[in-house]
């Protein structure tokens, strides 16, 4: 059994798990989330890799079924909820916590950064040691947003993790949109951040659902950061394990064997 990696940050970090969606493809009327891997529904994989990680204050947001998902992981310390009323973007769900995010900057230091890991509440390969290494970066770096990616063999679907010559990261590009050469890149955004709460709440207000599918994005507030010159960054801290998402009845299976094999 692996020996729990301890948090590294003295800035009580906080999570947000977006949990608010169906999961149309599963062949049921369980909110995604409680679809079960290896004995567990996915979002406790998740929660535990967190707690593991010295992240104990989590913030689940909760939608399709809202309250079959609130009393799965009632009892559980440290968790709190926030409703998603309509799904209208992975920005809106963040969007959902914010009043919470506003009320531990109140009870906190004036000064203080407090940085807020963002994860999907159906991504149960979450390791901890990843949780750690993107935070322990992102104080390194005193970033405003810090991403956790993955360089996978086959980034099929997933958004890029654009970067110029030197190196330094410029954005992210979905697969749609992406030119013949962005295609070719292995290194892929999986949804996971670290934001310093202040800045992750002005993105959120600046965030717009001007595209076509009138969704509000969280992968747009990057940019918008770093538009603003602020310190914003990717690191490739994911391993190929974390790259498996669950969106059928197969990909669920086989997570379960990841989970069981690891």
């Amino acid at each position: 059994m692996a020996t729990p990696t301890p948090s590294i940050s003295p800035a009580h970090p906080i999570a947000i798990i977006m949990a608010a969606g169906r999961g149309t493809r599963m062949g049921g009327d369980l909110p995604k989330v409680l679809f079960e891997a290896a004995g567990k529904p996915l979002v406790r994989w998740v929660l535990d890799a967190l707690a593991t990680a010295g992240v104990t204050d989590r913030i689940v947001v909760v939608g399709y079924r809202a309250s079959l998902v609130e009393e799965t992981l009632a009892g559980l310390p440290g968790v709190s909820f926030a409703l998603q009323k309509e799904q209208r973007g992975t920005g809106d769900a963040v969007a959902a916590a914010a009043s919470l995010i506003k009320e531990r900057l109140s009870e906190g230091s004036p000064d203080a950064r407090r940085p807020v890991v963002i994860v999907c509440g159906d991504s149960p390969m979450l390791r901890p040691e990843s949780v750690t290494g993107l935070l322990r970066r992102f104080h390194e770096l005193q970033a405003d947003c810090l991403l956790g990616s993955a360089v996978t063999t086959d980034p099929t679907g997933l958004g890029r993790i654009v970067r110029d010559a030197t190196g330094a990261f410029v954005g992210i590009v979905e697969e749609k949109d992406a030119t013949p050469e962005q295609r070719c890149i292995r290194e892929v955004n999986m949804s996971t951040y670290v934001f310093e709460a202040r800045a992750l709440l002005h993105a959120l207000s600046q965030l717009n659902n001007a595209n076509a599918a009138g969704e509000y994005y969280i992968t747009d507030c990057p940019g918008m950061l770093l538009a603003e010159g602020r310190t914003v960054d990717a690191i490739a801290c994911l391993d190929q394990s974390e790259t498996l998402s669950v969106n059928t009845p197969e990909q669920l299976a086989a997570v379960a064997a990841a989970l069981v094999r690891r």
